[in-house]
């Protein structure tokens, strides 16, 4: 009987080691990369896309681009992403957000977009390796790279307001695009964002 008992302890302690184990398993389920998903409430991948989009749209459609075509017999611009300061009051990806900003000029065709500083520090380094490994034919030699016409730089700020289960986070990001010429700002735009978070009430 004893052993009985025992057989069914043992069973029973082992369905619930089981049942613990697929409890604590996480549920994973695949979404669209561009499926909006607000869990927090704080900036992210959705929020760095709809804004770089949206203003990029908006800074080609000012006529600071008419303008440096009409002065240079119809050629488009070059342009390049300067640095995009973090002043909220959460860790951004500023790195993310620069990247989708680059990719909305380059796909607009409208300018011809220049590497950044980093990256052309490590595109100089392997012209310099093929100065001494690449044929004649295929070298590249220094002196040929294009300068940027205009930098675009910004600052992502955040004002948040909370009482109780609400709370409210308020975005901004402003955006100037500067003629590296001269130092003239030919274009400022600011994208808001402004979303309501509510916080479960817990239940004991």
């Amino acid at each position: 009987m004893k052993r009985l008992e025992l057989s069914t302890v043992i069973l029973a302690f082992g369905i619930f080691i089981i049942i613990a184990g697929c409890a604590s398993t996480p549920t994973v389920e695949r979404k669209e990369v561009d499926t909006t998903i607000d869990l927090s409430g704080r900036w992210n991948d959705t929020d760095s896309r709809l804004v770089s989009e949206e203003m990029i749209q908006d800074c080609l459609n000012r006529p600071w681009l008419e303008r440096h075509k009409s002065k240079h017999n119809g050629n488009i611009p070059t342009v390049i992403v300067g640095r995009v300061k973090n002043r909220s009051h959460e860790h951004i990806n500023v790195q993310t957000f620069t990247k989708d900003l680059e990719r909305a000029l380059i796909n607009s065709g409208q300018v011809q977009f220049v590497a950044a500083k980093g990256e052309r520090m490590d595109i100089r380094e392997e012209r310099r390796d093929m100065a001494q490994h690449a044929s004649d034919e295929t070298m590249k030699g220094p002196g040929r790279e294009i300068g940027a016409d205009y930098m675009l730089i910004g600052v992502i700020n955040t004002i948040r307001d909370d009482i109780g289960g609400k709370a409210v986070m308020y975005y901004q990001v402003d955006l100037e695009l500067i003629d590296m010429a001269n130092n003239i700002k030919v274009w400022i735009g600011d994208k808001k964002i402004k979303k309501l978070i509510k916080k479960p009430k817990v239940k004991w």
